[in-house]
């Protein structure tokens, strides 16, 4: 065994890969250094999305020398990285979004955690970090919000946002895989990302020069870049007088998904029946833990036909020129569930008294 930092957990491996568990790093080693000053809690019902943090944090070191070191709570703080290291020349970095509920009574439960360290794990292989063991991590998250369990609001509008994050910190310029990384955990009360207190419809705007993802890209994992990258096309859809931007893809239009969430269409389709509708898991769509829950749900309903197929701006206007569409909406674990008021479809824009429509240029 090696004398490494912060005590290395298994012998030094040889050779990294997300393929392995890498000699994981296990709940049971917690390290956990208590805040000596603890912070006040914000209202629930005006706390701004992920803008307070609670009083501690997770943080799991890991090299390709010593493989995975004991997990560590401590308080929240800065993180100490190179100027070099690879997440921010690269973006080396994934992350997951969570949720902790405090139920009525009073237990607090995190939702379909499992389904996230799913996504985490595919992500992290996409990305080149070292594989971990997802029950573990799991444990370890659920230690923290234990430790701040306090943070959970005592309210059905308001939840603790988990916000795991997994980075590359190779202290390096070279363009590769890396040596070194890092997963961190923080918490954040929080209310929906658009309302706290109603499902208030939001305006999309629907321009195909803009890209989300595409076939053999990380359109499927949850990386930073593919938020980062998207940030000017939302500062259009904001000039033009819309809220959030409706991705399309492909030279039929394929409607993906809606800003960060993604997409439902619920409406009477080409062949008579009652259908709610969301894009499939090709390669270019998140796989939401909220769009899983609202599809097994309708399924176990089974008040009507649910299906994960092809949607195109097509089929979309033909629908509405046929008083086929009842109700679209994004869903995420961010925003929950958005309605969709109107969408801006190649510069025209239009409003009737329905609750939304399109206007084809």
């Amino acid at each position: 065994m090696k004398d490494c930092n912060n005590g290395c957990l298994e012998e030094c491996i040889g050779e990294a890969g997300s393929d392995a568990v890498m000699g994981t790093f296990k709940a049971k080693d917690l390290i956990i250094t208590p805040a000596t000053t603890l912070k006040e809690k914000p209202d629930p019902t005006t706390v701004v999305f992920g803008t307070v943090f609670t009083d501690h944090m997770l943080t799991i070191e890991w090299s390709l020398e010593c493989g995975w070191e004991k997990p560590h709570i401590k308080p929240f703080q800065n993180l100490s990285l190179h100027p070099s290291s690879s997440a921010l020349h690269y973006a080396v970095e994934l992350f997951e979004g969570m949720k902790a509920f405090r139920g009525v009574d009073n237990k607090i439960r995190l939702f379909r955690p499992n389904l996230n360290m799913d996504r985490m794990h595919k992500s992290a292989r996409r990305a080149t970090l070292p594989g971990f063991d997802k029950e573990e991590l799991i444990k370890c998250i659920q230690q923290l919000v234990k430790i701040d369990q306090e943070w959970v609001p005592y309210s059905t509008s308001a939840s603790l946002y988990i916000r795991p994050t997994f980075i590359g910190t190779e202290p390096s310029l070279g363009v590769k895989k890396p040596t070194r990384a890092m997963i961190f955990v923080i918490l954040s009360p929080v209310r929906s990302y658009f309302s706290a207190e109603t499902l208030t419809p939001v305006s999309l705007w629907a321009n195909p020069k803009f890209v989300r993802a595409w076939k053999g890209g990380t359109g499927d994992c949850k990386m930073g870049g593919n938020y980062g990258s998207s940030l000017l096309a939302q500062c259009e859809a904001m000039d033009n007088g819309c809220q959030q931007v409706l991705w399309l893809h492909g030279e039929d239009n394929q409607i993906t998904e809606v800003g960060t969430m993604n997409l439902f269409l619920y409406w009477i389709n080409e062949d008579g029946e009652e259908e709610l509708a969301t894009p499939p898991l090709d390669g270019i769509i998140l796989p939401g833990v909220t769009r899983q829950s609202i599809l097994d749900l309708a399924l176990q309903w089974g008040e009507f036909k649910v299906s994960e197929r092809y949607l195109t701006m097509g089929d979309l206007t033909t629908a509405l020129e046929q008083n086929r569409v009842k109700e679209m909406f994004g869903s995420g674990t961010a925003c929950v569930v958005c309605p969709v008021s109107d969408i801006l479809y190649k510069g025209e824009y239009g409003r009737e008294e329905s609750d939304w429509t399109v206007i084809v240029s």
